[in-house]
């Protein structure tokens, strides 16, 4: 029973879980560590299981996040968040969309734990802040306090952008076609002016140390990683993190994966993962829910 009722929940627990993270890898560790205190538990002693599980992952979040907060400070380049491949289904849900979009997911990182934790709860998915607090072991009012401010942060530095669709995909094809035939005009025409290009390598692959902004620098970052790759590497198209993706295999292994934000049928933003760390999980597709209203309630 136990273990059914974890299954049950776990879309909902593995969202909660990376949202906080921005981590595929810590989020399934979260959840592993979670279900193995569930498992100490009498399920005839919990009334709500899952808010009872909820509160374990959030617990367990807030944990692992603390801990990679430093980790993250000695990062090599630029911190991106794992990748996450989801089905195309995901820009139904306008808020989970953009709630697990890499521009968000940048965004959230600037919060600080317990903020995070507020945040992703309350405005994701909709928790009460006396239900937050409860499971974050604060007081109603500073949890109040504290969504107020973590809501004016993210909402100063939010990016606006079309969830994945079949006109935001068709961008990316004629955005890669274009790049390899390099047809320069026809890449330039499909970049927003204030396009911004961000690598991430981790240090142990090559890519860009920072990200490249605008136009002209990013046409030309592109075209030169183009060039270089093209005789070896074979494209494919996909979904991550709610937004169109392209996948670049050489010799058949995922050598890097690049996300398209879009908005007004420009591309304003390339989010480029090359780290293998991040790409070990990125065949697998993660069911992602939000719940049902009144979470608490089941």
């Amino acid at each position: 029973m136990a273990e059914d009722a974890f299954t049950e929940h776990r879309p909902l627990l593995f969202t909660i879980a990376y949202e906080m993270l921005g981590s595929a890898t810590d989020a399934e560790d979260v959840l592993q560590e979670s279900y193995l205190r569930w498992r100490t538990v009498d399920p005839a002693t919990v009334q709500h299981p899952r808010a009872y599980l909820v509160r374990i992952v959030t617990r367990q979040g807030l944990n692992h996040l603390r801990a990679a907060k430093a980790r993250r400070e000695e990062y090599v380049g630029t911190w991106l968040p794992e990748p996450i491949r989801t089905a195309p289904e995901v820009s139904d849900d306008a808020i989970l969309a953009e709630s697990v979009s890499m521009a968000m997911m940048l965004v959230l990182e600037t919060l600080n734990p317990t903020e995070r934790a507020v945040f992703v709860l309350h405005d994701v998915f909709g928790y009460t802040h006396r239900e937050i607090a409860a499971s974050i072991g604060k007081t109603e009012v500073t949890v109040r306090q504290i969504a107020h401010r973590a809501r004016s942060h993210v909402h100063a530095r939010r990016r606006r952008f079309d969830s994945d669709s079949d006109a935001a995909r068709e961008i990316v094809e004629r955005f890669l076609l274009a790049a390899a035939t390099g047809e320069v005009q026809a890449l330039m025409d499909l970049l927003a002016p204030e396009v911004v290009q961000i690598s991430d390598g981790g240090g142990k692959v090559v890519a860009a140390r920072r990200p490249i902004i605008g136009r002209d620098d990013v046409a030309r970052f592109v075209l030169g990683v183009i060039r270089s790759t093209a005789a070896t590497t074979r494209v494919e198209h996909a979904t991550y993190n709610g937004m169109p993706a392209a996948r670049f295999l050489t010799d058949g292994e995922l050598d890097w994966l690049v996300a398209f934000e879009i908005h007004d049928g420009r591309i304003t933003g390339l989010y480029g993962i090359r780290n293998p760390e991040k790409l070990h999980l990125a065949d697998t597709v993660h069911p992602l829910d939000r719940g049902e209203p009144q979470p608490w309630k089941r």
